[in-house]
């Protein structure tokens, strides 16, 4: 069983972050992650630009340089790869974590798809992107509903349903529309959401206006079959024929594995995490949270820019307690 100093579970770039400035305090840590280097960017729709410029992404004193002001999906994996061979970061990729315990000398034991580990601290890294929000209906498990986009190719010439009012949704209708589908909206709400970015909204509402996207508003999935699609509407239900079915419902963080460690949430709309926000720890001693995950549902509110500092702020309270 190896020993550490400190684990930390996700190698996003918050973790990457923990990682680096671990390494700086002479800690002996490792990060262990599911997936690839930076999962959830590897995600995300392969055309993707990000909102932040290219500066406010940079984690260990790497420059991070972009070919325009907001970096794309290809650069920040390139970007990332580079930091962790930079800093020669002890990561191990798709080693998924199974179990949390801790033992007798109060120390975390870890079991892994791996292996095991016993480690002094813990950081908690963990991202959202990879917990899709379900839609619980029938016809959810078919192979045309994706909880994920990646390009609008595959869609040219298809009827595809487009679940969601948010960011992601509207890219996701306006570029498989411009690429030839079919496009229809289903949404819950009476409106395009107010977050939509401002430059983008305009379009999505034009585009629904003239036509060219149908929407169905205060509606919501009640059935998905092979060949169609039913929406819940006010006043009923109407079946639309229907080749995919693009479901961006949103994502979450994991709950459950984070109570089975122990970890205590608030009583609020947002099933927000108990820390410390001074030294960022959890109800439970030497397990801290960093990134999004400490914003339980407010997956929005946490993103790489702001949360960045969260490394050095643990890693700080680490040394002053001499783990």
């Amino acid at each position: 069983m190896e020993g550490k100093d400190l684990i930390i579970i996700g190698a996003g770039p918050i973790g990457l972050a923990c990682g680096i400035e671990a390494q700086k305090a002479g800690l002996d840590y490792l990060i262990l992650e599911k997936g690839c280097l930076v999962n959830s960017i590897f995600n995300y729709p392969h055309n993707m630009t990000f909102f932040s410029t290219s500066e406010r992404l940079e984690i260990g004193d790497v420059p991070f340089i972009s070919n325009n002001p907001k970096p794309t999906r290809p650069e920040a994996l390139e970007y990332y790869r580079r930091v962790s061979t930079s800093w020669k970061l002890k990561v191990k990729l798709y080693e998924e974590v199974k179990k949390v315990t801790k033992d007798s000398n109060k120390h975390f034991q870890i079991v892994t798809t791996k292996g095991t580990y016993t480690t002094k601290a813990l950081v908690l890294a963990l991202g959202f992107y990879d917990r899709p929000y379900l839609l619980n209906v029938e016809g959810e498990d078919l192979p045309k509903v994706k909880h994920y986009y990646d390009e609008p190719h595959p869609y040219f010439g298809q009827r595809i349903a487009v679940i969601g009012a948010a960011n992601s949704a509207v890219d996701v209708a306006l570029e498989t529309w411009r690429k030839g589908a079919e496009v229809t909206m289903i949404i819950r709400e009476d409106k395009i959401r107010e977050s939509v970015k401002y430059w983008v909204r305009p379009d999505i509402e034009n585009r629904i206006k003239e036509g060219s996207i149908k929407a169905y508003f205060n509606s919501t999935v009640n059935r998905i079959t092979p060949t169609t699609i039913e929406i819940k509407l006010p006043e009923g239900i109407v079946s639309v024929e229907n080749d995919f079915v693009l479901a961006m419902t949103g994502y979450q963080p994991p709950f459950e594995l984070m109570k089975s460690m122990g970890i205590q949430f608030q009583q609020d709309e947002y099933h927000t995490p108990v820390y410390n926000e001074a030294t960022m720890e959890s109800n439970v001693e030497n397990l801290y949270l960093a990134g999004v995950v400490i914003g339980g549902l407010q997956t929005n509110k946490w993103f790489i820019e702001n949360s960045r500092v969260h490394a050095q702020v643990i890693i700080s309270d680490l040394k002053k307690k001499h783990l």
